[in-house]
């Protein structure tokens, strides 16, 4: 992992890669990164439209991540993102 954090969430996608997703260090995070269990390397991939933390993450029927609510700087969000 490239950027300790705390307060993201984790996801196993359907191809074994475990999805971390913002969270918080010494501020809010918009980052994600995708690790390989089989290789156990790290990945850094797309960011996230919004720096959240304390948010969920949901695995949709279809294979996508659903990362919804969280706090931000300002306060509560009430936004969602596809991954």
């Amino acid at each position: 992992m490239s950027i300790a954090r705390y307060y993201h969430t984790a996801s196993t996608l359907a191809n074994g890669s475990i999805l971390v997703a913002g969270g918080y260090n010494t501020a809010n995070l918009d980052s994600a990164e995708l690790y390989n269990s089989s290789t156990r390397t790290w990945t850094t991939t797309a960011n996230m439209s919004i720096a959240r933390f304390i948010h969920t993450a949901s695995i949709l029927t279809n294979g996508k991540i659903l990362v919804a609510g969280g706090n931000c700087t300002s306060g509560y969000l009430n936004s969602a993102e596809l991954y």
